[in-house]
């Protein structure tokens, strides 16, 4: 027999059953006993001790990941000892006969239940069956508390029922659930690249925030504010206001697409107040710091990246794109034609090939020198003696990349971006990001006196505004320049120069 006692909840009796699952942990239930307090206590005892007596906790087995129908069979079963017989039997007969022949022929498993799937089921008996008010009252009042014991016991998080008004069309969606619903129409209509970062910042962090507060779409069209406190969180958090506008495009984008099919009437993220963009700084290596990091990492797998970062400029997904076909040893030339990323969708890495760069200006030619093409050749005669060397094992996937590993696997993005800082503290080397190797390279051109002009298109920027935009420092030393002419007729005593 399950442990259990009475307690009071707003004047009336509530009884609380308490037992231990298979797993060892504590689990609750919570009934009412429909008695007022006042002059029941020994009836409310007589239903406490009958409860505990036939309340088997045997039917409460962990069943989220079966379908509703089934689950519904189970609740009746459970409420069998916990329900007065002729409540019991009204709602059994509704259940049995109502709403488990829908849902059998629909097969939805409890755990993935929505609003949705409510709102079609009442639709249904509206239409098909010609339901009344009371029939559909009969009808939510079941789901409601059948979900509300799924809740109870852990099996789902929130009731969806909570949601839904069965008796008109005008029913509420859930803001998370149409944030699934928008990933997955959107999988098929971006670039895999595009879709891994939608599901990163929509499971990662948007959902987690709004399903705590089960805002439905409609909440969020009335109060607007709601998102701005999201963006409030984030920003206390420690996130970065860029990061808060890409977390708002993505809400934006997701909403502007419930506006168009109706849902609702306006997009609320366009009545909210957006973080002020940052502008990036970047922190770059002087030329005697790069001579320290190409000696940190000689032999070390990033010894390629840093050098293709650093003296070309080439962006991490370029750098892990670079093909052999790529390489003209006869004119001394390299295209950077094919890119790498990857994505985590799910948590799983996934790698994304493109025989394209980032825009058309990205597609460029560059010098081969002579030191990257010792290198080069160093490398093309290591992999096929590898190759030889690890027969059926070496990775065949990548034979025509040039920055693999001894096995032939690619060398990844990731990889670069979780070792590069690692390198860097070994050797006591100023912390950067890799990608700022590449602002590096292009002050670098800068102070040799390369024109920004021409840096745009060594960086394959698609307009010089972008190269004038991120390296606005490399303008300070012209402006000394301009300074100078000016004190060159400003009337004093000595003529003073500032110095560069």
């Amino acid at each position: 027999m399950v442990a259990g006692h009475l307690r009071e909840q707003n004047g009336y009796f509530q009884i609380v059953l308490s037992w231990k699952n298979a797993e060892g942990k504590r689990k609750t239930k919570s009934i009412s006993t429909g008695l007022v307090v006042k002059g029941n206590k020994k009836r409310a005892e007589a239903m406490l001790l009958k409860m505990r007596q036939e309340f088997n906790p045997d039917n409460l087995l962990e069943c989220s990941g079966i379908s509703f129908s089934e689950f519904l069979m189970k609740w009746l079963n459970t409420e069998a000892t916990l329900l007065e017989p002729e409540q019991y039997a009204s709602i059994t007969y509704v259940v049995k006969n109502n709403i488990i022949p829908y849902f059998k022929t629909k097969v939805v498993v409890l755990s993935a239940l929505n609003a949705k799937d409510l709102e079609n089921y009442y639709r249904f008996e509206r239409q098909q069956n010609e339901a009344t008010v009371q029939e559909l009252m009969e009808y939510h009042r079941a789901i409601m508390t059948s979900l509300a014991y799924a809740v109870e016991l852990g099996w789902i998080k929130y009731n969806p029922a909570e949601t839904v008004n069965p008796y008109n069309e005008e029913t509420s969606t859930l803001f998370t659930e149409f944030l699934l619903e928008w990933l997955e129409m959107m999988e098929s209509k971006v670039e895999k690249s595009t879709y891994g970062g939608y599901v990163s910042a929509v499971k990662k962090s948007i959902i987690p925030y709004f399903e705590k507060q089960a805002y439905t779409l409609q909440d969020l069209e009335k109060h607007p504010k709601y998102i701005q406190e999201y963006y409030q969180t984030l920003l206390k958090s420690g996130l970065s206001s860029n990061t808060v506008l890409r977390r708002h495009a993505n809400i934006r984008k997701c909403l502007q697409y419930a506006f168009q099919i109706g849902l609702i009437k306006s997009n609320p993220a366009d009545r909210i107040e957006r973080p002020r963009k940052n502008k990036y700084v970047a922190t770059i290596y002087n030329q005697r710091e790069l001579e320290m990091l190409f000696q940190a990492v000689q032999g070390d797998p990033l010894e390629l990246g840093v050098i293709l970062a650093a003296f070309y400029g080439l962006r991490r997904s370029e750098v892990v794109g670079l093909k052999w076909e790529a390489i003209d040893f006869t004119r001394k030339t390299i295209s950077i034609q094919h890119t790498v990323t990857e994505v985590y969708i799910d948590g799983k890495s996934v790698l994304v090939q493109k025989d394209r760069t980032k825009t058309k200006s990205s597609h460029r030619t560059l010098p081969l020198v002579p030191p990257f093409e010792k290198l080069l050749r160093k490398l093309y005669i290591e992999q096929k003696n590898n190759q030889i060397l690890c027969g059926d094992a070496y990775c065949k996937d990548y034979l025509d990349y040039i920055y693999v590993n001894a096995i032939g696997e690619l060398i990844t993005p990731g990889y670069i971006s979780q070792h590069f800082p690692i390198v860097l503290k070994k050797n006591k080397l100023k912390h950067i990001r890799f990608h700022d190797l590449r602002h590096s390279c292009a002050s670098l051109l800068y102070a040799h006196g390369v024109s920004l002009k021409e840096i745009q298109e060594w960086l394959g920027h698609s307009d010089i505004g972008t190269t004038s935009n991120i390296y606005t420092h490399l303008d300070y030393s012209s402006k000394i320049s301009s300074a100078n002419a000016i004190l060159g007729i400003y009337p004093t005593d000595d003529k003073d120069v500032i110095n560069v």
